[in-house]
């Protein structure tokens, strides 16, 4: 089930969220585990058992070490089971391919097939059994409040990666107001319209070009086509983000942000503040920190946590190849800022926004782009050679005589209005916009114009989902 189809919309959030409130304060948290098992098993019933699965492991080894005098040894152990079923499920075919090509073998084995968000529920339940060993949180006792914790549905498949610690006191207890359920149903209507009327649109001109034979793209059209795929997947992933956010209040619960406008950042260390925020948080307090932070091997480090994020998205070379090429950048920009730092220069900031200020900006922002870009073609090519080629036609070195393909029969006046729009909303324009209207403009005026603002996008929404013409979350596949 994805929250953008009719079923979800139409039939389990109004029953979730009016039997939420229905029943007493103490039932809520089960009532929550329970519909979140029925939101995972939907699609895929047979893989139920692996979250299942993983709230055991957890739970009892956070207890366990909790009681016990080996706390070392149950961490140990419990992080051994968590990544054993994340390495069996995600990563033992793509083990046993390198296996085979680089020993010249032909072992057969029955395909393991991926089930939906084990990524996200898997690190959501390490984290919380590495913070009982750091004392940072006492271990759940009672252990469906825990299991509501590792599925509850709202991020369940697709993050934030929500911390045990942010949300503890709010487990056992916690009120929503009008205020709380109004936000939340705000928020949930900007992930929506930015997964169905952003990103849907953008994946249409996005598939399509990526299938298409890269050697035989025009300069525009490759261009075109990552384009589209760098605003699909900031939105269907930012989209998704919002409307966990949003669930999340509906019930009480305040999930941190998982994005900041990544796409203004002047560098890829800024864009990694911004961009999937849960996950870079994860990794830093969880490898980068313990591995020694900025304290010694600062680049070691540095390349180790990027090596991981590029194999936690995906089991392909393509994938890894993304991670390191982000980390090569990563590693660029701390180098020249600790070479500027043993040489005396002290780099200050220019408030005065002259014509130089601009220039340096917006130099600095094509880098960023252009290095976020390029990554982003090996993330959604089907193959490196893929990528490599796609790559290639993007800077006219393939450069066919006649290009078999014409930018004008995947760009119409739609998409390109939606692109327009998607560009806009990748920065703060509309809410600065908003908070001057705030200034100037009566609320008693400017709140009905929000809600009825609110209301088109909504019924905009309806209207694309009962054409059935949704598309999965990006994702979900991690």
């Amino acid at each position: 089930m994805v929250f953008s189809n009719s079923v979800f919309l139409f039939v389990f959030l109004p029953l979730v969220v009016l039997g939420y409130y229905l029943i007493r304060h103490e039932l809520r948290n089960y009532w929550l585990l329970a519909v979140s098992i029925v939101f995972y098993a939907w699609n895929e019933p047979s893989f139920t058992y692996i979250l299942i699965a993983s709230i055991i492991i957890n739970y009892i080894g956070a207890l366990l070490i909790d009681k016990l005098k080996f706390k070392k040894l149950m961490l140990f152990l419990t992080m051994a089971a968590n990544l054993g079923v994340l390495f069996y499920f995600k990563y033992f075919n793509f083990a046993v391919d390198i296996f085979n090509r680089f020993f010249d073998r032909n072992l057969q084995f029955a395909e393991v097939i991926l089930p939906i968000g084990i990524s996200f529920f898997t690190f959501q339940g390490m984290s919380y059994v590495v913070d009982v060993y750091r004392q940072d949180v006492l271990a759940q006792t009672n252990p469906f409040k825990l299991g509501m914790y590792i599925s509850m549905f709202p991020q369940l498949v697709a993050g934030p990666i929500v911390r045990y610690k942010d949300i503890a006191a709010e487990i056992e207890s916690r009120k929503v107001d009008m205020e709380d359920l109004a936000y939340g149903v705000q928020r949930f209507i900007i992930g929506l319209f930015k997964k169905i009327i952003i990103a849907d649109n953008m994946a249409v001109m996005a598939d399509a070009i990526f299938k298409l034979d890269p050697i035989l793209n025009s300069v525009p059209m490759a261009w075109l086509g990552i384009v589209s795929y760098t605003l699909q997947i900031f939105f269907d992933f930012a989209g998704y983000s919002d409307m966990a956010i949003g669930l999340g209040r509906m019930f009480g619960f305040h999930f941190l942000e998982n994005f900041n406008y990544p796409y203004i950042s002047k560098s890829i260390t800024e864009f990694w503040r911004r961009w999937h925020m849960s996950l870079s948080t994860f990794f830093r307090d969880y490898v980068y920190i313990p591995l020694g932070g900025n304290r010694k091997h600062v680049y070691l480090n540095v390349a180790i946590v990027f090596l991981l994020t590029g194999i936690w998205h995906g089991a392909a070379f393509a994938f890894i190849f993304w991670g390191i090429w982000h980390g090569f950048f990563n590693i660029m920009e701390k180098l020249i800022k600790d070479v500027k730092k043993k040489k005396g220069v002290v780099e200050e900031e220019n408030t005065k926004k002259d014509a130089k200020y601009y220039l340096i900006s917006a130099l600095q922002h094509i880098y960023t782009m252009a290095v976020v870009m390029v990554g982003w073609v090996f993330f959604r090519a089907p193959g490196m050679t893929h990528g490599f080629n796609y790559l290639k036609s993007m800077f006219g070195l393939h450069n066919p005589e006649v290009s078999a393909y014409n930018v004008w029969l995947y760009l119409n006046k739609w998409s390109l209005l939606i692109m327009i729009l998607a560009l806009f909303m990748c920065t703060p324009i509309f809410k600065k916009l908003y908070g001057v209207a705030k200034k100037k403009i009566n609320e008693n005026i400017l709140i009905p114009i929000k809600y009825l603002v609110l209301l088109g996008a909504l019924l905009l929404c309806v209207l694309q989902v009962a054409s059935n013409t949704y598309s999965a979350f990006i994702y979900f596949q991690f």
